[in-house]
């Protein structure tokens, strides 16, 4: 598929994902409206992460409201494509669902002698997604674990493979679960490996998709399915499961008070990378656009997009990493 195809589905699907996010989330009053400035063209190249193509292609059309004349090409196959294309220089963005493991960042440092430059952009809750219909209340990670991994190092009593072992009743007593999750080219299959398997293996039955969205789909097709993706792709067809660290609670569905409160236990940074080289400025064009997504409108695009906002002073820190310029 061309880019620009693949940019026109991505848009299709951020619409989407903005509507039916759950988050109320309101932007920092604080926050700088962008102020366009002269003499700015070229293109722009983002290569990395699927769960933030939406975002990605959503700040992209932004960006070109006020440049027209700039064109921005948004490719997302996992985060594991980000640092490599910025090692090569075929993108000026690596948007990643996580941060860059240290082989990474020393093959970025051996190549150019400094390391990239990371950048929060925004909060997201990694959501477990069950069929609309699915009555089940909460769960562990423990169960959570026990659903999608081969070895339980949480510690949960039993291998889960039906509804009835999590209580459920009725005509979901004996049904099988069905597992959907991310290709391991994925910062969120990493993440989820990380801090729901402590990096046991998965399950060999879990249909691993090409996309975040790709996962909500499968389980919207499927009623007895389970699948965990960003929570910016929600759906009327799923529902999220509130979940917690242990039986005792407390259990959240990921709301935007839970996540910077640290309530939630599957948030995490959605980060972008940089090329920047110790004591030199940014491209213009490339700063610029690191300027809008830490401004009014730039964080807007988060939220429309279902996921969370950055505090102005957060935001500020962040940016003074892309410009120099002086920290709050």
């Amino acid at each position: 598929m061309k880019r620009a195809a693949i940019a026109t589905t991505l848009l299709a699907s951020a619409a989407l994902g903005g509507v039916s996010a759950q988050q109320a989330a309101k932007v920092d009053p604080a926050l700088p409206v962008y102020q366009k400035v002269s003499g700015i063209s070229g293109s722009l190249s983002s290569v990395g992460s699927d769960t933030m193509n939406n975002m990605m292609t959503l700040w992209a059309e932004t960006f070109r409201k006020a440049y027209p004349n700039v064109k921005v090409q948004v490719e997302g196959k996992g985060s594991s494509t980000a640092p490599a294309a910025l090692i090569a220089g075929t993108s000026q963005f690596g948007p990643m669902s996580r941060q860059m493991r240290a082989t990474e960042t020393d093959q970025f440092e051996s190549k150019y002698g400094y390391k990239p430059t990371e950048l929060k952009t925004s909060y997201d809750a990694l959501a477990v997604y069950v069929h609309k219909d699915n009555p089940i209340r909460q769960l562990t990670l423990a169960q959570v674990e026990a659903i999608f991994g081969k070895g339980r190092k949480r510690g949960y009593k039993e291998n889960v493979t039906k509804w009835g072992q999590l209580g459920l009743t009725g005509e979901w007593a004996d049904r099988p679960i069905s597992l959907y999750g991310r290709n391991s080219a994925s910062g969120t299959y990493g993440f989820f490996k990380e801090h729901v398997l402590k990096n046991g293996d998965y399950k060999d039955t879990v249909k691993e998709q090409p996309g975040s969205a790709s996962v909500v789909q499968g389980v919207t097709e499927d009623r007895y399915g389970i699948g965990y993706s960003g929570i910016g792709y929600r759906t009327s067809g799923v529902r999220i499961v509130p979940l917690g660290e242990t039986d005792k609670g407390p259990f959240s569905e990921g709301s935007y008070e839970d996540v910077k409160s640290g309530k939630y236990p599957l948030w995490r940074f959605l980060y972008i990378y940089v090329n920047k080289a110790p004591g030199k400025a940014l491209d213009p064009l490339v700063g610029e656009f690191v300027k809008l997504i830490y401004s009014k409108e730039g964080q807007e695009v988060v939220v429309k997009d279902g996921y969370d906002p950055l505090s102005a002073d957060l935001a500020r820190q962040e940016l003074a990493k892309a410009t120099g310029a002086p920290k709050p």
